[in-house]
């Protein structure tokens, strides 16, 4: 629930914000979400400070209620339908491509600063 409602309050604010032109509320929860599943995932390959239910509640329950492919997937096809082919193609781009890489910067920055000699 928390991950959900975190994703509608972000979301309502970048719309007011930036406006409609594209659905900058759902990159940028997909872009968080992945960066922090990477953040979370190497936190528990790395270290014993997250056990098995603790990582499967944040990466499943609070990431999973955060981002949203169903959202991503309806906004997309609410591009295509108005014959937006630019903006849905950056859509999926950034979204693809975006969160793969932030997701990767997740992983390797925290499993680098877990790394590090203390």
């Amino acid at each position: 629930m928390v991950g959900s409602v975190g994703r509608y309050l972000l979301s309502s604010w970048l719309a007011k914000v930036l406006g409609p032109t594209l659905p900058f509320g759902t990159i940028a929860v997909n872009l968080i979400g992945s960066l922090l599943l990477g953040v979370l995932v190497a936190i528990g390959a790395h270290t014993t400070s997250l056990g098995p239910n603790a990582q499967l509640g944040l990466t499943t329950g609070l990431m999973g209620g955060f981002t949203t492919y169903s959202a991503f997937n309806f906004e997309t096809l609410r591009l295509l339908e108005e014959r937006a082919w630019a903006l849905a193609g950056l859509n999926v781009a950034v979204t693809l491509f975006g969160c793969l890489a932030v997701g990767w910067l997740g992983w390797q920055g925290t499993s680098w600063l877990l790394a590090r000699p203390r």
